[in-house]
């Protein structure tokens, strides 16, 4: 049961309005940055680290999972618009 309890408390840090709004704007970043040919997921993460400097930990680390989703979704918009995989993993 304590195991439930720790997952309810990490659900509910994820879900405040100020962490959904970190997950917004990095996908946003993310879908910015994955239409870019030759910029992936990781690439797009290692570009806008410094963003991320003045957050806390918690709220970083989600706004990273959306910018690697960003990135991943801004890469598959190329390859299904243009018929040109921007990289490898849109192939």
């Amino acid at each position: 049961m304590e195991n439930f309890e720790l997952l309810m408390g990490g659900l509910e840090s994820a879900l405040t309005p100020m962490n959904l709004l970190y997950a917004a704007i990095g996908v946003l970043l993310g879908t910015f940055v994955g239409v870019l040919p030759g910029i992936g997921p990781a690439m797009a993460i290692a570009l806008l680290l410094p963003v991320t400097y003045r957050l806390e930990p918690t709220s970083a680390f989600i706004m990273f999972a959306g910018l690697y989703y960003g990135g991943m979704y801004g890469g598959s918009t190329t390859s299904i618009l243009l018929n040109t995989p921007g990289e490898s993993a849109s192939v």
